[in-house]
């Protein structure tokens, strides 16, 4: 679909990234050890996770496009720029670039950003489902906003259910229930990780939701930035 020169630029430098590092990580799959006591050593374990996360990455990157042709309805150049720097933050940088370990907090940032881009495709989606251009006035308010927030957690939610199925099946470490040294935690610190996560990402799109809300009571313009558009044939 029909995309700005900086959210080319912004793809093709963020997919470029995704698959060096896939190159990168199966080389380090194959020479890593599968165990190691030195916590600066990382293990298989480790690079399997980046792997899948890369792989996800490049396939996520489309999603956009996909909906974009499925849906027949044009996403706004933003929300679309918003969502593929998340991916390059959350899976080059957090993953690859180990800053879920080195910078404080930076994956409650990303799930409370995650959590308010969930919130504006919520209200995105009520266009969809009543198949307009529009978010319709004559509805409530409070119920799109409801709606909006509802969506957001629920994503939220599916995204935990991901993180812990897989961390069983492959072994891998998505909900930091382990250091990177490989110290399991036990107890509220084990489940500190999943619960601060879901806290935040309420809390994102929480915020998005009330920012909606005021949009549509006070008919102001920045609602209009999140309709998706019918694409003109």
């Amino acid at each position: 679909m029909n995309k700005t020169k900086f959210e080319k630029a912004v793809y093709y430098f963020v997919l470029v990234s995704m698959l060096i590092s896939i190159i990168y990580v199966i080389y380090r799959i194959i020479a890593a050890p599968s165990i190691s006591n030195d916590g600066d050593v990382r293990t298989k374990s480790t690079y399997t996770l980046m792997l899948l996360q890369c792989i996800v990455g490049v396939v996520a990157i489309h999603i956009p496009d996909i909906l974009e042709k499925h849906l027949k309805r044009d996403i706004p150049s933003f929300m679309v720029t918003m969502y593929i720097i998340f991916l390059y933050c959350a899976i080059f940088l957090g993953e690859v670039r180990s800053f879920y370990y080195l910078i404080p907090n930076w994956d409650n940032f990303l799930h409370t950003f995650s959590g308010m881009m969930l919130g504006s495709l919520g209200f995105s989606v009520i266009t969809i489902l009543n198949k307009t251009d529009k978010i319709p006035l004559n509805m409530s308010p409070f119920f799109v906003a409801l709606f909006a927030f509802c969506f957001a957690v629920t994503i939220g939610v599916f995204w935990e259910f991901y993180e812990y199925l897989f961390d069983g099946l492959l072994g891998l470490n998505m909900q930091k229930f382990m250091l990177e040294d490989g110290i399991a935690l036990i107890g509220r610190e084990a489940l500190s990780d999943t619960m601060t996560d879901l806290f935040v990402d309420a809390l994102g799109a929480f915020i998005m939701s009330v920012i909606g809300y005021i949009s549509l009571k006070y008919k102001t313009p920045l609602i209009n930035t999140l309709r998706f558009r019918k694409i003109e044939k």
